[in-house]
């Protein structure tokens, strides 16, 4: 099985190329969303480390906000609550997958939290900041401040570009994208 691993800028259109492929995708920002509405046992970790801001289940994405931005430290907090479950979640993706000639992993965090193998094929999505910026500001609930702190715990953009074995230039215009995800398939297979 070959583990193809997006990586990028927050908005970059990670979720986007990653669809492209026509491969099983592990999107780690729905597991996450899912973790929050349907796990008892995060809610309650989350409760006993970060009790202010917890207080009924599901958890609520206002309170999650309002954890990440009282504190820094909150958000790693939350992150190692969070991670633990998505980690589970991804390796039973890729156990379920395990016959497929092609996965690919869509986790935004992906080479902070080390969850890639050294084999796998990292995808780099770069966009123009303008244009991330203003897609950013049209998305529900988008929060300059959170996506700050996300940022400060990401590795330098320039850093995953030059560990990727691929980059893909995302100008928000279909044909590009895909014409370039086929590129990138034949060459892997």
């Amino acid at each position: 099985m070959i583990r193809i691993a997006v990586v990028g800028d927050i908005g970059s259109g990670k979720s986007y190329v990653a669809k492209v492929f026509g491969y099983p995708v592990f999107n780690a920002d729905l597991e996450v969303a899912k973790i929050y509405r349907n796990n008892r046992k995060v809610f309650q970790k989350l409760k006993k480390e970060l009790p202010p801001y917890f207080d009924s289940f599901p958890i609520k994405k206002k309170e999650i906000i309002n954890a990440i931005l009282s504190k820094k430290r909150n958000l790693k907090k939350i992150i190692k609550i969070v991670h633990y479950e998505v980690r589970k979640k991804m390796n039973d993706f890729l156990k379920k997958n395990k016959h497929k000639k092609i996965v690919v992993l869509d986790i935004p965090l992906l080479l902070e939290n080390k969850i890639n193998k050294k084999k796998d094929i990292l995808v780099f999505v770069e966009s123009r900041k303008p244009e991330i910026l203003r897609r950013l500001k049209k998305r529900k609930n988008f929060n300059m401040k959170i996506f700050d702190n996300f940022k400060k715990i990401q590795l330098p953009l320039d850093l995953k570009k030059q560990k990727s074995q691929f980059i893909i230039k995302n100008n928000f215009k279909k044909n590009s994208v895909k014409i370039r995800v086929q590129e990138i398939v034949k060459n892997l297979i």
